[in-house]
């Protein structure tokens, strides 16, 4: 399985940028997509994830009214439309999934995801 990130970039405070997430060597009918991010000296953290067959989604407290997550599940791609952009935001974004239809409460478990992306890197400057 191959994760393809993209869609990072630089933008000013109050912007928006939509992440992709394009998922392929195997058909994900089921199963749970999630984005998480890192920034310079933190801990990976949880953003927002969906679930394949039924859109369920779950988002971080920092993303919620903000951030929008959503899937393709003919174009096996997953993205995260990212608005009101803050500096707080920059990060490297990661994609990852997992074989598993995960409850809302267990998406923000990294440990929980089978596959990674290579991440991208978005920069919101004040």
């Amino acid at each position: 399985v191959q994760l393809q990130a993209y869609g990072g970039g630089l933008v000013q405070a109050g912007g928006s940028l939509r992440l992709s997430c394009a998922a392929s060597g195997r058909t994900f009918s089921s199963g749970t997509m999630g984005w998480f991010r890192q920034a310079p000296g933190k801990e990976r953290e949880f953003v927002a994830a969906i679930r394949w067959s039924t859109g369920s989604r779950s988002y971080a407290d920092s993303a919620k009214g903000r951030f929008t997550i959503s899937r393709d599940n003919n174009k096996s791609t997953v993205y995260l439309q990212m608005n009101s952009l803050d500096p707080e935001d920059t990060a490297v974004y990661y994609c990852a999934a997992s074989t598993s239809s995960m409850v809302l409460t267990a998406m923000a478990n990294r440990a929980l995801y089978d596959y990674w992306g290579q991440g991208t890197l978005v920069t919101v400057s004040s």
